[in-house]
């Protein structure tokens, strides 16, 4: 990765440059080349850590995502030895800060008790009064500083592509202050971040490095006479993802022009790389540079958009009628249904003691597979689903990987839900019956699947059946771009869809958005078969019930690039949401940019409105 190995070079030379560039006390002695025997028996030498760089994150194409950037703090270098009083130390300490003030024209605020504990337990180390200064700051200080009042380089994470990935890459946060302590052979001579969220947090160790070591020595009087390093750190190892920066950046901006709260995913289902991961609203980990304010993460923590969720993993919706799609697999595998099955599809059908109605307000007459998943006719599946039975349905869905988590190198995965017997009796304290078959038939009920499941199960379909591991991470690379670990395309399961059974499905999904009884239409990309299904479902609390609208499928439908799926959070209450009208233009909107020329996507969008409207209601 030719870029990749730019950057990396580049920042190896600046990382050398600051280990090489510390502070030193200019009113300390200068070295004796002959020290005397005494100077050398009560001499003491402190052997601190001097700590790495984080090594990149970036996408596939090495283009960073997370980067590490030299900062400047102004800093009190407290003169040697180390004799003041508290009230010396503190009358010093305001004296600096009031000269910083000058220079810097802002309000620093001084913590006496931090101060002195600093003082006490690590004052052979400057002591941070402003950090992160900016460029303008700089000029002014570098002008200004005295022996006392320092300028000192620190390594801070920050993020080029800003809120881009936020909840995949994550953020940092400073490891637990030293100064309550005295200071220890062994201790950091700044403070180290470490991850906190996302990809930082999973490959800390990874991404922290190789410490340095800096030897620092102090006369029998207490006063430093030397300041050496003796090792430079190594930066951390690279983490190279199979996100692709520009399909991400499309996602979250589809998202962010059409949708409150939702999520995309796009998986290549060919190898079970994830594309893209988006989910919004999403966050600027930038807001917690230089570190993370307690006050700035409660206030996002507390938003009620909560966009510190990363709902295309960790949030599970009821998928509606994109479950179908599991449906009609599992019959046609398992044989009960056959291409040619017809059932009618009324506008209800009574199951037991219960009425389950179709969606339609309508008879649509005598359906057979194909009819009747391209118009997602509710009554057709319920009467399939109870003459195949729940076995089939609830094993086809877990060889699909719904209901589990795929292994991302994330946490906090969401496992979703597909109810067996056990669970119903752990929870309902009964098996399944009739009326619970009718429900999962058409995706209803108990049934939980994330963002991320619905694109992987989606990619399995796509490919005939081949279950790639889905992946995150494809290798973390040295310094120096030498592969440490790679995670390569590995089989999870072979699942060979029978060739006519494929067909049938690619036939009926394709309907969905191209046929007029279709539910898709503004899902479709001039030159292009997507082949898709959508999905509407109601969950949480029923005072507070929202909509989940879903499109899910692949592109293109012949030889497949994309397993996609898409979520639209609709508001409490709002009972216009639908699969077709608000999460399949949403995967139009996308595919039209990734397969289409900039103006000619720009047309595109134009005409949106002038399409034909389709009963879109599923």
């Amino acid at each position: 990765m030719p870029l990749l190995a730019r950057l990396v070079a580049l920042f190896a030379v600046a990382a050398t440059a600051v280990a090489q560039d510390l502070p030193v006390d200019p009113a300390a002695p200068v070295d004796n080349p002959k020290p005397t025997w005494e100077t050398q028996k009560q001499a003491r030498t402190w052997q601190l850590d001097i700590p790495a760089p984080r090594g990149l994150i970036t996408d596939r194409n090495g283009k960073p995502l997370a980067q590490t950037r030299l900062s400047y703090n102004l800093a009190i270098s407290f003169p040697t030895p180390l004799d003041m009083s508290d009230e010396q130390v503190l009358a010093f300490a305001r004296q600096q800060v009031t000269m910083a003030k000058g220079l810097l024209g802002r309000e620093i605020a001084l913590n006496e008790k931090s101060v002195l504990d600093h003082y006490r337990n690590r004052g052979v180390l400057p002591y941070d009064i402003a950090e992160d200064l900016k460029p303008q700051e700089m000029a002014v200080l570098e002008k200004g500083v005295t022996s006392t009042l320092i300028l000192r380089q620190t390594y801070v994470r920050f993020y080029p592509e800003n809120a881009l990935g936020g909840h995949i890459i994550g953020y940092v946060g400073r490891v637990a202050p030293l100064s309550l302590r005295p200071i220890e052979n062994g201790d950091v001579i700044f403070p180290q971040t470490e991850g906190r969220e996302g990809l930082e947090q999973i490959y800390d160790t990874e991404l922290r490095g190789q410490p340095g070591k800096m030897h620092v020595t102090f006369n029998a009087e207490g006063r430093k006479t030397s300041e050496r390093i003796v090792r430079p750190p190594v930066p951390g190892l690279n983490v190279i993802t199979t996100l692709d920066r520009d399909l991400q950046a499309i996602c979250e901006d589809v998202l962010a022009k059409n949708a409150k709260r939702g999520a995309i995913v796009l998986i290549d289902p060919n190898t079970g790389e994830i594309l893209a991961l988006a989910s919004w609203p999403t966050f600027d980990p930038n807001m917690f540079v230089p570190f993370v304010d307690a006050a700035r993460f409660k206030a996002a923590q507390e938003d009620p958009a909560v966009p510190l969720l990363p709902r295309a993993f960790r949030s599970a919706y009821p998928p509606g009628s994109t479950f179908k799609t599991f449906v009609g697999l599992a019959g046609l595998e398992d044989g009960k249904i056959k291409p040619g099955t017809e059932f009618g599809c009324p506008t209800s059908i009574a199951v037991g003691n219960f009425v389950f109605r179709n969606w339609k307000k309508v008879d649509a007459g005598s359906l057979n597979f194909v009819q009747a998943l391209t118009q997602s006719c509710n009554t057709w599946f319920y009467q399939a689903g109870l003459k195949m039975g729940s076995k089939p349905i609830i094993e086809w869905s877990t060889k699909l990987g719904l209901g589990q988590r795929t292994g991302l190198p994330l946490k906090g995965e969401e496992r979703g839900n597909i109810p067996n017997d056990d669970y119903m009796l752990r929870v309902h304290k009964r098996k399944i019956l009739q009326g619970d078959v009718a429900n999962m038939s058409i995706g209803q009920g108990d049934i939980l699947i994330t963002p991320l499941q619905m694109a992987q199960a989606l990619g399995v379909i796509a490919n005939g059946g081949r279950f790639h591991q889905t992946r995150l991470v494809m290798q973390l690379q040295s310094l120096d771009n030498k592969v440490v670990a790679a995670y390569p395309d590995r089989v999870r399961a072979e699942l060979p869809i029978q060739p006519e059974i494929m067909d049938q499905l690619r036939k009926a999904l394709i309907g969905v958005t191209e046929s007029g009884s279709g539910t898709a239409h503004r899902a479709q990309v001039k030159g292009i078969h997507v082949a898709g299904k959508t999905g509407t479902a109601q969950w949480g609390p029923t005072e507070r019930q929202r909509t989940a609208a879903w499109f899910t499928g692949f592109a293109p439908a012949e030889n497949p690039r994309y397993a996609f799926a898409a979520v639209y959070e609709g508001e409490p209450g709002d009972n216009d949401v639908h699969g077709g009208s608000h999460a399949a233009p949403l995967i139009g909107k996308v595919l039209k940019q990734v397969f289409a020329p900039t103006k000619a996507a720009e047309d595109a969008e134009k005409t949106d409105e002038a399409e034909p409207p389709a009963d879109e209601s599923n």
